[in-house]
């Protein structure tokens, strides 16, 4: 019998381990059940390479559970250790077998998982003692059995053990019996070892047998040993994909396609990817893409290794060259990890370019699937922008699809305003634009349609990479003003008849929570709405961007910004402008001589001060500024009353403001509901 102290620097790593080595205690299993396969793998190199004659029979790794025990063993028909084996790569925790191993069959390694440092050591993280019951593979090795109780030291005595391999005996401590639950152990299996290269059974498979479930002879495997992404692209049929879907994800939707990586050099990475359907912002989960070191489960938080816009993608990654570290800051800084980000990006975007050059049909069938990773990967990545502005889309109005060239040639020759820029007319909803974008196609324009989630930031991305070109909504201004190519149309009414209109239209427009509106008189042409809403795209769009941007906040805070526009040239208008006149004229006759000549005073009183310093203006003449500016408004007060108390009985006034916010989606409740009943009394 032997007895000793483990190599170690300090008696504190045992808490170490416990706590603080790895951040998920779960790990433990995936690494007893790795190491299992780990010298499984060595023993089928060994055999490969002629070092062993013997018959390698059956290599299925076992994990059985002893709950009356309170136990856990995982048991491998593998290499196994002898004493000074034992001694130099258990006792001596700096060293790792698999170094040895892996300079000596470099060249025939059979997929080494190896790397793990101090693996073996997680054991402890739920163990109050653990036991190695181990036979080399020698000839006339003999069995040993190796125990600690999570302290330096250990103790070494001869056992029986018949077969080669080797078993781990874990005695779970008081406070994880959580390890000794089936469901909770089948759950840790699924979710680290559904995929590792050496068969791992748990426990025995069950029959349906006189009501009940019965356990039948048979070995429950619980893994699948040649996982889809190890096998070549070209023995594979698409349902074979399809099928390997549904085993990641049972609950999800088909996918819209997938990536086969493949590549062994300047690194090795295999694996699949997935576009996932996309149907709202609730289907969009990270984290759905898991990483693998030779087939053994690392983690799905796959930040800083795969490129941000991936992360939204589906499937498996695989490679031995992704360090098993428990340090994610590691895993995000390592050199390897980084050229395979790089290689994914470029992979994906030349996968999409294929698809979109052999199939444009169906890579439009697709498109509004994938394009919520399209956006994302060009407004994150500069060179996935790069590589995806040829297969990038834009689609209009009518469901017709471009690319960004196409689309420009499509607009440049209708849609350039007089100052040589190209103007992008889009809508964000079909039915609420409606009105908008008919006056757009009237006029012999495209709308694009933009109502994605990213569609904000792209628009203003967009404006910063086409050359002399900006995008505008369609309901952000009367449609001439949208593409100016001329000069504005005058109107035919005076001032004074502009703002009587305008007054009248002012004074009776709602209160709403969160939107100003101004008025504006136009000439639009008979032909044109009577009375249209418009809004700001500037403030529109920073508003929106707001949602995007942390520091933009206070945008959200604003209200919307709106313009109601009167048509001087509709003959609604007209006829609105001559009742006002009619009704009014008597009245308004006094206040607006008063105010013309307050006005005229106010001018030439704001003439001669100017011509001053502030010190040589007296209080006399102060004060008279004040008084005759006080005056101006007193009369525009009296002005506004006059046409205020016309305007509120006016029917035609306030159908027209409420159709035009009726149109708009503006008009709720109420309001809604005092212009159902007008409707109905101007209709009788």
């Amino acid at each position: 019998m032997q007895k000793g102290n483990i190599g170690v620097t300090t008696e504190n790593i045992f808490p170490v381990i416990k706590k603080f080595l790895y951040s998920d205690h779960e790990i433990f299993l995936r690494e007893m059940v790795s190491n299992a396969v780990d010298a499984t793998q060595k023993m089928k190199t060994l055999a490969e390479k002629g070092d062993f004659k013997g018959d390698l029979g059956d290599l299925t790794v076992h994990v059985v559970l002893n709950k009356d025990k309170g136990t856990l063993t995982i048991s491998d028909r593998g290499i196994g250790m002898t004493e000074e084996e034992i001694d130099k790569y258990i006792n001596q925790i700096a060293f790792s077998g698999v170094n040895d191993f892996l300079e000596k069959y470099k060249d025939n390694a059979n997929a080494i998982i190896g790397h793990f440092g101090l693996g073996f050591y997680s054991a402890f993280m739920v163990s109050k003692q653990v036991e190695i019951v181990t036979k080399s593979y020698k000839d006339g090795s003999k069995a040993v059995r190796w125990s600690c109780e999570g302290n330096p030291e250990f103790e070494i005595t001869d056992a029986e053990k018949e077969d080669r391999g080797s078993d781990i005996i874990l005695h779970i401590a008081d406070d994880c019996k959580e390890y000794l639950e089936k469901e909770k152990i089948e759950e840790l299996l699924n979710k680290y070892c559904k995929f590792m290269p050496v068969p791992i059974a748990f426990g025995k498979k069950t029959e349906w047998k006189d009501g009940k479930n019965v356990e039948t002879a048979e070995d429950n495997i619980i893994n699948n040993v040649e996982p889809l992404w190890t096998k070549a692209p070209s023995t594979l049929k698409d349902e074979d994909y399809k099928k390997f879907y549904r085993t990641l994800y049972p609950m999800q939707d088909e996918p819209l396609f997938w990536i086969h990586l493949n590549v062994d050099y300047p690194f090795n990475l295999t694996g699949i990817l997935y576009f996932p359907r996309i149907h709202s912002n609730i289907d969009l989960q990270r984290n759905k893409i898991q990483l693998y070191c030779n087939q053994v489960f690392v983690t799905d938080q796959v930040e800083g290794i795969v490129p941000e816009f991936l992360t939204l993608l589906h499937g498996v990654i695989d490679s031995p060259d992704i360090p098993l570290n428990v340090s994610r800051s590691y895993l995000q800084s390592d050199a390897n990890v980084k050229k395979i980000s790089t290689y994914i990006t470029k992979k994906v975007a030349d996968r999409l370019q294929s698809i979109f050059k052999e199939d444009r049909k169906g890579y439009e069938e697709k498109w509004d699937n994938l394009k919520i990773f399209i956006n994302y990967g060009m407004l994150s990545q500069e060179d996935f922008y790069e590589r995806a502005k040829d297969f990038a889309l834009m689609k209009d109005t009518e469901g017709k699809y471009f690319t960004f060239e196409e689309y420009k040639t499509l607009i440049k020759d209708n849609q350039t305003d007089k100052s040589g820029q190209l103007v992008y007319l889009y809508a964000t909803n079909v039915q609420s634009q409606y009105t908008y974008i008919e006056a757009a196609k009237n006029k012999g324009y495209s709308v694009l349609l933009l109502d994605g989630q990213l569609d904000v930031p792209m628009v203003s991305m967009l404006e910063q990479k086409l050359e002399k070109s900006r995008f505008v909504r369609v309901d952000s201004d009367i449609i001439d003003r949208l593409i100016i190519k001329e000069d504005e149309k005058k109107s035919e009414l005076s001032s004074d008849e502009r703002d009587i209109l305008t007054e009248v239209f002012r004074s009776q427009m709602p209160k709403i929570d969160k939107a100003e509106f101004t008025v504006e008189v136009q000439a639009l042409g008979e032909d044109q709405q009577p009375v249209i809403i418009t809004q700001n795209e500037y403030m529109r769009r920073m508003k929106d961007i707001s949602k995007f941007q942390s520091g933009m906040s206070f945008y959200a805070q604003m209200p919307d910004s709106y313009t109601l526009v009167l048509n001087s040239d509709h003959k609604l208008l007209k006829g609105i402008l001559d009742d006002t006149n009619h009704a009014t004229a008597e009245a308004l006759k006094p206040v607006v001589s008063e105010l013309k000549g307050q006005q005229a005073r106010l001018a030439a009183l704001h003439q001669s001060q100017s011509k001053k310093k502030p010190e040589e203006i007296t209080q006399e003449e102060k004060d008279d500024l004040k008084n005759t500016e006080k005056a101006v408004e007193e009369q525009r007060e009296k002005k506004t009353e006059i046409l205020s108390g016309f305007a509120k009985d006016d029917k035609a006034v306030h159908q027209l403001i409420d159709l035009a916010l009726l149109q708009n989606g503006m008009l709720k409740g109420e309001a809604l509901d005092k212009f159902l009943k007008r409707s109905v009394d101007l209709i009788q």
